[in-house]
């Protein structure tokens, strides 16, 4: 989870679809972004591989949402890192 939360573009990525509260269409994420559809597919999948994303297929795209009780988790895991 580490990993994918360290690439700058990824932590892009999760605030854009953050900021809708339902699904964002992939097709809308690859317009945000100057990146190639593959290069921004590529970075989706590392987010949705850890659970900080959910994917799921509409016709020949995918939409995407925030995993909200994954991110929760992981808030309480470095909690205990606290002094």
């Amino acid at each position: 989870m580490c990993k994918a939360l360290g690439d700058p573009y990824r932590i892009k990525m999760l605030e854009y679809i953050r900021q809708n509260p339902e699904w964002t269409q992939c097709t809308a994420i690859t317009e945000n972004f100057n990146l190639a559809q593959s290069t921004v597919s590529h970075h989706l999948k590392q987010l949705v591989d850890v659970d900080l994303v959910v994917a799921e297929k509409e016709g020949r795209c995918t939409k995407y949402k925030i995993n909200n009780d994954a991110f929760a988790e992981y808030v309480e895991y470095l909690k205990c890192f606290q002094g």
